[in-house]
């Protein structure tokens, strides 16, 4: 995850590989030790920065750019 991925928190980019992993955010909340309302700010953060709109189209960006490199 780096170039556009970079200005991403470490755990911000922590999220978004376990969301493209396909847990879900009380998934994610529970493995990271947050809370689920922190999850959906950080992926609502995510996808506005990336220009999404879901967690398939993020998932699917992830996987072609972990494939590309």
């Amino acid at each position: 995850m780096r170039g556009r991925y970079g200005n991403f928190t470490p755990r911000q980019r922590q999220i978004v590989l376990l969301a493209a992993e396909g847990l879900s955010n009380k998934e994610i909340a529970r493995r990271l030790d947050i809370s689920e309302g922190t999850v959906k700010a950080h992926l609502h953060n995510i996808f506005e920065r990336l220009g999404l709109e879901n967690r398939t189209s993020l998932a699917a960006l992830i996987h072609k750019t972990n494939g590309a490199e």
